[in-house]
């Protein structure tokens, strides 16, 4: 099949310019080079780059800004046009906090090009009320026609007579709604200290949103500078991304006041930010003299000063390792109660969900200190990747993302080691990027993106853990000092402008005078990964090992014809060095030899030290074999502890070992005492806990489970000790939680009476032991439970709090009283970020499942109204169809969203029907043999 795209194109260098190819496309063309017809596979939304363009060669990438693509089942798309191009916008609006609307007035600054009679510009959901243009040096203003074409979210101005080169002004004036969709410039509900609902106005642009507050170039790469003016209540606060410039009455109005910001740097829409509401706020200043500033709810100032301290080491931190200071002369946090996202990192003012910012010493756990830590971190690494060096397009968005999930650990690390954050990551990251990319419905890394309704199926799991993954590998793979000498040299280079994936690699390549594109376009540019399979043999001291790599499938099928390879970088580490490599390699062939002097017969070898390719490895039993002392003495460092029995478990998923060899292994970690080691363990019984759900051996895992965990729940007990870990906090929160989940009578008679006496206010429950507490007594409740769970709920100050109790509530066996907690996710009292994980919490079980699917089949139409064009739509369908195990339901859930459609969550429909179709093969393959073993354990 073949599609044309009319082209006007040349050999151009220009950070405007996207290129149109998915690596590159075979093409026939006359000489001209004017219409280029393609037959491709792929989606060409991307933006590549290449040297030169060769008449004489049948593979070409293309320069070019303006197409229209037609592919099946996407819609066409075309970036706007630059023929003018916004300088600096001066807007300045005014917020109704009553009627939820605000006006608008908009100057913004323009070079214009070439001769023109039309200006288009990004625009939704805004009425423009007048346009006009002004040529510098005339007096003379021309009034356009104002034209929306409200699918593709432009707004056209057309003028009576040519607008000519050179420099002018559009302005425009416009009103909008302060809507309830947490995007664009939206209403968020909060309450006053005297118990009144109030109502504020924020904004969440990224990715492109922008375009519901003001008209506007819409494009990360079309930079400018800003003038902010806001009009707001006389007794709220307003805050932008600069610091105030002015402040003064709205002409004898006492109601009301405005508010002038100092001008931006240049920089993309999606940056941009302004908050009118009530707040407290800590402040201090870093070791650079950047003055930060925590925004919390009024009279819970207290709550920001734990991520106040992380910002002032962050900052100081980041300013070191990139070499160049943080541009902005101040730093605000704010807390915002309606808020999509985790946080967006907003130039100078970012946003927070309460629970990504705020801690109470005394109801706060260890593990959102955790959480706020590494949230702040991500967010403030965005000030230089990200806003002081911006992707060209959203096909770079991983860059951005994956980056800053990366070098947030890197700033945990440093500020708080006591988190040993680097084991976490390998759970919490790699993990769960390698779960989700070993689907054959997974997408690259760097994935083209075409359409805005494209870009809210990109923030996921690969962008961010396996982008983050892939960075961890490379930095490992070329060291620190090339790594940080390599970024300064990008981020010098490209500051206060755009760059592509490749300008990263040429910079870390030139650094460290190692392939980094050769190696990084084969983990980018593909799907997947590979798994290395490893035999080995013994010839005296030497061992030899051949390594074989393939892509990993999650059904252990290869797709026909797949001729995926990546260049790997291998470590290897031996009983004699188990903290650190024997030998490293970069993997560049299908097989390879590698020959380890001085291991004797009977040590045992692994790959993949510290866990940080970003690959499976399948070892032969006897290897495996060899390595399970190791495991049990805990003589091998966590994340190698960690990393073989999380493949062994993928491996029998895809059915290419023994899934009783796996539940074999796991009972190597019965003297397990690290944390992470234990989550990891943990989610994989559990994924084939869910499975056995549907058999009759239900009981025998979980009786499986809590002789697994005997030991380490009589180690770490319900006090904690003086001085302990944090990990040690959340190891006791985890053991306690999966013992109550399974039944254990001490556990559950234990969390019954320390309910009780928290319900009574006879003894409160420390911060660390509410959930495991709360899911105990749910998982083991009725509705007297409930009912008292709820009590909690609504007698809750903190966010957190309220969260925590939410989440749990879906715990409760009872079918009926599942139903009340999905009426209780819709309610007024659940904001609407979080009544998506509220509906996940009854599907932890076969009826729970099948109520949430029927309940989000009955509230479609309200669901999908509530989270259209957002990640949470995503989220939502993925926990409510993913965890089935028969054909006839993912046939079912294909119909259902063939009738609904669901765009910003297609490929996440995909992933579940694939991931329900994994599970059908598993119970019909292993479900038997597995369910003997457990039966049979002692």
């Amino acid at each position: 099949m073949k599609w044309l795209f009319s082209l006007s194109i040349g050999i151009y260098r220009s950070s405007g310019l996207s290129v149109i190819t998915y690596n590159s496309f075979q093409a026939s063309y006359p000489s001209s080079i004017q219409s280029i017809y393609c037959g491709v596979t792929k989606s060409l939304f991307g933006t590549y780059r290449h040297q030169s363009i060769s008449p004489s060669s049948s593979t070409v990438t293309v320069f070019c800004r303006n197409f229209r693509v037609g592919m099946p089942d996407k819609k066409p798309f075309q970036r706007l046009p630059l023929d003018a191009c916004p300088v600096n916008y001066s807007i300045r609006l005014q917020p109704n906090l009553k009627s939820f609307t605000f006006d608008g007035l908009e100057d913004i600054q323009l070079k214009v090009k070439k001769s023109l009679t039309s200006i288009t510009l990004n625009c939704c959901d805004i009425d423009v009320k007048e346009a006009s243009y002004q040529a510098d040096g005339s007096a003379d203003k021309i009034k356009g026609e104002i034209s929306y074409t409200k699918e593709d979210e432009i707004v056209k101005f057309s003028f009576p007579s040519e607008i000519q080169p050179g420099n002018g002004t559009l302005s425009v004036s416009f009103d909008g709604e302060l809507n309830d969709k947490m995007k664009g410039f939206y209403r968020s509900k909060y309450t006053s200290p005297d118990g009144e609902e109030r109502i504020g106005a924020v904004t969440q642009f990224e990715a492109t949103d922008a375009r519901r507050a003001f008209p506007c170039w819409d494009e990360p790469a079309v930079k400018a500078t800003f003038d902010v003016t806001l009009v707001v209540p006389n007794d709220r606060v307003a805050l932008s991304n600069m610091p105030v410039k002015s402040e003064s009455p709205l002409g004898g109005d006492t109601k009301w006041k405005v508010m002038t910001y100092e001008r931006t740097p240049v920089m993309p829409t999606y940056l941009l930010a302004f908050v009118v509401g009530e707040y407290d706020f800590v402040e201090a200043r870093d070791a650079d003299g950047v003055l930060i500033r925590v925004y919390t709810p009024v009279g819970k100032k207290e709550q920001g000063q734990f991520a106040l301290d992380v910002a002032v080491k962050t900052l100081p931190f980041y300013n070191k390792y990139f070499k160049i200071a943080y541009p902005l002369p101040k730093m605000d946090l704010i807390a915002i109660a309606d808020f999509a996202a985790g946080a967006m990192e907003n130039w100078g003012l970012v946003t927070y969900r309460e629970t990504a910012l705020l801690i109470d010493p005394t109801t706060s756990s260890a593990k959102t200190c955790q959480w706020v830590a590494l949230v702040v971190g991500h967010e403030l690494a965005h000030q230089w990747f990200g806003n002081l060096v911006t992707m060209e397009w959203w096909t770079h968005l991983w860059l951005n993302e994956g980056f800053a999930s990366w070098i947030e650990y890197l700033c945990v690390d440093h500020c708080f080691p006591e988190f040993d954050i680097w084991t976490q990551f390998v759970n919490q990251d790699l993990g769960r990027a390698l779960e989700l990319d070993a689907l054959h419905n997974s997408h690259p890394i760097e994935v083209a993106v075409g359409h805005p309704d494209e870009v809210d199926e990109i923030f996921d799991a690969i962008s961010y853990s396996k982008g983050a993954s892939v960075i961890r590998m490379l930095h490992d793979y070329i060291g620190d000092e090339d790594f940080r000498k390599g970024m300064n040299q990008y981020l010098t280079k490209f500051q206060y402008s755009n760059a592509f994936t490749e300008d990263l690699w040429d910079a870390l390549g030139k650094a460290s005078g190692k392939p980094v594109k050769d190696i990084m376009s084969t983990w980018t540019q593909q799907m997947g990964f590979p798994v290395i399979k490893v035999e080995e043999k013994q010839e005296g001291n030497s061992r030899i090992l051949t390594l074989t790599q393939e892509k990993f499938c999650a059904d252990g099928q290869l797709p026909e014809g797949c001729t995926s390879k990546w260049l790997t970088p291998i470590s290897i580490c031996s009983s004699s060095s188990p903290g650190s490599p024997v030998k490293r390699i970069l993997m560049e062939d299908k097989t390879t030899t590698v020959t380890l002097e001085n291991v004797k017969p009977g040590d045992w070898v692994k790959l993949n030290g510290g866990t940080v390719g970003v690959y499976r490895v399948q070892y032969t039993p006897a290897t495996l074999e060899a390595m399970i002392p190791a495991v049990r003495d805990r003589t091998i460092s966590p994340r190698d502890r960690l990393g073989p029995q999380s493949d062994l478990f993928a491996l029998a998923r895809a059915g290419m070992v023994s899934s009783v060899d796996a539940f074999k292994v796991s009972s190597a970690f019965v003297n397990e005492n690290n944390y992470t080691v234990w989550v990891d363990l943990s989610m994989n019984l559990g994924g084939q806990g869910m499975l056995l759900q549907y058999t009759d051996a239900e009981q025998a895992y979980k009786t499986f489970c809590l002789n697994l965990f005997k030991n380490v729940y009589q180690t770490i007990g319900w006090e904690a000790k003086e001085g302990e870990s944090p990990l040690n906090a959340m190891l006791r929160d985890l053991v306690l939680s999966k013992m109550g989940r399974c039944g254990d009578s001490d556990v559950v008679a234990e969390a019954n009476r320390r309910f009780e006496a928290h319900v009574s206010g006879t003894t409160l429950l420390s911060a660390n032991l509410r959930s495991p507490v709360y899911i105990t007594v749910l998982s083991n409740g009725n509705e007297e439970t409930y009912n008292k769970m709820l009590q909690l709920y609504d007698a809750a100050d903190m966010q957190e709090e309220k969260v925590r109790i939410s989440r749990s509530l879906g715990c409760i066996k009872s079918p009926e009283i599942k139903k009340k907690v999905l009426k209780f996710a819709m309610s007024e009292k659940v904001r609407s970020q979080d009544t998506v994980f509220v509906i996940a919490g009854i599907t932890g079980s076969v009826e729970g499942r099948e109520i949430a699917w029927q309940f989000l089949q009955d509230n479609w139409a309200a669901l999908h109204d509530r989270y259209k064009g957002g990640f949470l739509l995503s989220r939502l369908v993925k926990t409510t169809t993913e965890n089935f195990v028969t054909e006839e339901r993912a046939k079912d859930i294909e119909k259902f969203f063939e009738e609904h459609s669901a765009p910003a969550a297609e490929r996440t429909i995909q992933q579940s029907c694939e991931n329900i179709r994994l599970n059908a093969k598993w119970i019909q393959r292993d479900s038997v043999k597995v369910s003997e073993f457990l039966k049979n354990s002692k």
